[in-house]
C-alpha cells in the first residue's frame, strides 16, 4: 500500500464530520502530506469510535486523502453502524473493508458490495447478521472475488457451497415471485 494509514481510531468520533477536526494518530511509519496538506495514503482507520451514519464518508475521505479515489483499505470496525450504506459502493478501488463489531442486521445489504471490483477482504463478524445460518454462504456468493472473510481464507469448497446455495435460493425466490 501507499503510505501509512490515516489513523483516526479511538477518537470518540460520533459523526464523520467530527473527524475533520481530528489529527490522525502517529504510528510506526510516519504519515506524509502533499503540498495541499493531504495525506499520501490509501488506507483509512475509523475503527473504535461511535460512528452510526456513513453519510459524510466521501467528504471525510476527500478531507484527509491526497488521492481519495484510490482508497483501498477502510477500517470501520467497532462502531455503531447498522446498515451497509450505498456510499461504500462508490469506493471503487476498495480492496479491504473491516465492518466487524458493529450492529449490521440486514444480511441482503452485503449484496451491494458486489459492485466493488477489487474487494478481496471483508470482516463482518460480531454483527447481528452473523447469526443467520446462511451468513457465510450469502457473503461469499455476493462477493465472488473474496479471498478472506472474517480473517479466515475462503476455500474452494466454500465457493462451491456458496454457488449451490445461491442457485437454490434464487430458484425458491423466483418461484415465490411468480406466485405474486
Amino acid at each position: 500500500m501507499f503510505g501509512a494509514p490515516v489513523d483516526l481510531s479511538f477518537k470518540h468520533i460520533s459523526s464523520l464530520a467530527d473527524a475533520w477536526i481530528e489529527e490522525p494518530r502517529s504510528g510506526l511509519r510516519p504519515l506524509k502530506k502533499n503540498s495541499e496538506m493531504k495525506y499520501e495514503s490509501h488506507s483509512l482507520r475509523l475503527n473504535n469510535n461511535n460512528i452510526a451514519d456513513l453519510h459524510d464518508l466521501q467528504k471525510t475521505v476527500c478531507h484527509f486523502m491526497a488521492e481519495p479515489l484510490q482508497l483501498a483499505w477502510l477500517d470501520l470496525s467497532f462502531n455503531k453502524i447498522t446498515h451497509i450504506a450505498p456510499v461504500l459502493c462508490e469506493l471503487r478501488e476498495l480492496r479491504v473493508l473491516y465492518l466487524h463489531g458493529n450492529s449490521i442486521f440486514i444480511l441482503s445489504e452485503v449484496d451491494r458490495l458486489g459492485v466493488l471490483p477489487h474487494l478481496h477482504t471483508i470482516t463482518l463478524h460480531g454483527n447481528v447478521i452473523e447469526a443467520n445460518k446462511a451468513y457465510r454462504n450469502r457473503v461469499i456468493s455476493a462477493l465472488p472475488r473474496l479471498k478472506t472473510m472474517d480473517f479466515s481464507a475462503v476455500t474452494r469448497q466454500e465457493r462451491v457451497m456458496a454457488k449451490i446455495w445461491h442457485r437454490s435460493n434464487n430458484r425458491s425466490r423466483s418461484s415465490k415471485d411468480s406466485l405474486c
